[in-house]
């Protein structure tokens, strides 16, 4: 037992400094060049003009850094969950129960009828996925130029070294993994309760480039030391984390229901559980009401859900969202699943593009911050997957889920494994 008590002292030494910091916080670090104990760092010549490229100077352009960072989380507690009323679905006539679906369903989205009173539809699925694209900008080539303070004459350029500008390019690779498990309870013949909780492992890794671009010869700026001085400067980061995400309540209520078509109306609730810091989740309670529409023809089942989706969270936009696809029973225990995913962004965006900076000595000219888009976070996503439910009763998922329009933060395709089960 002693021998162990060193090893379990070592191991929790080397441990605390990797739970120091969020992922948030490690996203920062590729903004830190220095150590002027801000959260962006970008010193040069610490003694006289580091502070001159402090956050303060550059706070539009910070905001963004960080809103970049939310929309990470937010990213992660938007993704689709699998459908509340998969595999097949009953109704109580007589007494006896009665199949009101053909086919096992679709994957994403939500049919019309629900699964009958006392079933239950259980299941887990795990999603696998590496963000690619912010707004359609690839994240290995996000770049954000911070300038100089005016410091000197009233007008911006005097001196000549308020021109120099910092340069900063990010490489950063975001990945996550979601294991998420659901169940569906049929409290009545019309009406469905459920809930989804999921288990997020986020990593991350990143290098950045900061430069600093001259104006003039013999400028004071530049990274390093006075013995050592470099126009350039790298930085890094990584890190992982695990744990809960956002806890999602769903209810489904069957408004009517025949033959040949089925409409509900539905609701889900995701709950701020996860840990936004360390991009398991929003941060902020979100919900989702939805008309769902399904018919019925032979063993083709058209579907298609229309809704809102409303955020509690003070930087991300209220959507429009709509699915729109069908489920095709291709043999007895194959069902074939398309889908098109729409979220259409309401209003303007909460966070504005810091305006360029305009410079008028020597001449006038203008600093872009960022050479991310100005535009809407809308997106649209299609679905493909597959249903295979053996003689037993248990149903295998298989889905892609690949973006058609990249508004957002976006991966280049997701993947869905998952099994359900109903009784």
């Amino acid at each position: 037992m002693r021998r162990c008590l060193p090893a379990v002292a070592l191991s929790t030494l080397v441990a605390l400094p990797l739970q120091a910091q969020t992922l948030k916080q490690q996203v920062n670090n590729l903004f830190r060049f220095g150590e002027c104990g801000e959260a962006l760092c970008l010193q040069v010549n610490a003694a006289v003009h580091g502070l001159h490229y402090s956050p303060s100077a550059t706070q539009a352009t910070g905001a963004l850094i960080n809103f970049f960072a939310d929309a990470i989380g937010a990213s992660v507690s938007n993704l689709p969950i699998s459908s509340s009323s998969g595999g097949v679905t009953f109704a109580f006539i007589g007494g006896r129960p009665v199949k009101t679906s053909t086919s096992s369903g679709p994957i994403f989205a939500e049919r019309g009828q629900t699964i009958g009173k006392g079933q239950i539809l259980a299941g887990a699925n795990v999603t696998s996925l590496s963000f690619a694209t912010f707004r359609g900008l690839p994240l290995d080539q996000l770049n954000f130029n911070f300038s100089h303070q005016n410091v000197g004459d009233p007008a911006y350029g005097e001196p000549v070294f308020e021109n120099d500008v910092i340069s900063v390019r990010s490489d950063l690779n975001l990945n996550v993994f979601v294991t998420t498990a659901f169940v569906t309870y049929g409290v009545l013949d019309r009406l469905d309760v459920g809930i989804a909780v999921p288990l997020v492992r986020s990593s991350l890794n990143g290098t950045s480039l900061g430069t600093v671009n001259p104006f003039a010869a013999n400028s004071p700026h530049a990274f390093g030391t006075a013995a050592s001085p470099s126009l350039t400067a790298s930085g890094s980061t990584q890190g992982s984390s695990v744990g809960l995400g956002d806890v999602a309540l769903r209810v489904k209520a069957n408004v009517t229901q025949s033959a040949k078509s089925s409409v509900a109306f539905f609701g889900d609730v995701r709950l701020p559980t996860g840990d936004e810091d360390n991009f398991r989740g929003a941060g902020a309670l979100s919900a989702r009401l939805l008309g769902a529409y399904s018919g019925r023809y032979g063993s083709f089942s058209p579907h298609l859900n229309a809704g809102l989706l409303v955020r509690t969270d003070s930087l991300q936009n209220n959507a429009a969202i709509a699915v729109v696809g069908f489920d095709q029973l291709m043999s007895e225990k194959w069902t074939l699943a398309l889908d098109v995913l729409s979220e259409y962004q309401l209003g303007d965006n909460k966070v504005l593009l810091p305006a360029p900076t305009q410079l008028t000595v020597p001449y006038t000219r203008s600093i872009a911050p960022t050479n991310l888009p100005g535009s809407k976070d809308h997106v649209v996503s299609g679905s493909v997957g597959a249903k295979y439910t053996s003689s037993r009763g248990l149903t295998t998922v298989l889905n892609a889920l690949v973006p058609i329009k990249t508004g957002g933060l976006q991966p280049r395709i997701a993947f869905t494994l998952g099994v359900e089960y109903g009784f």
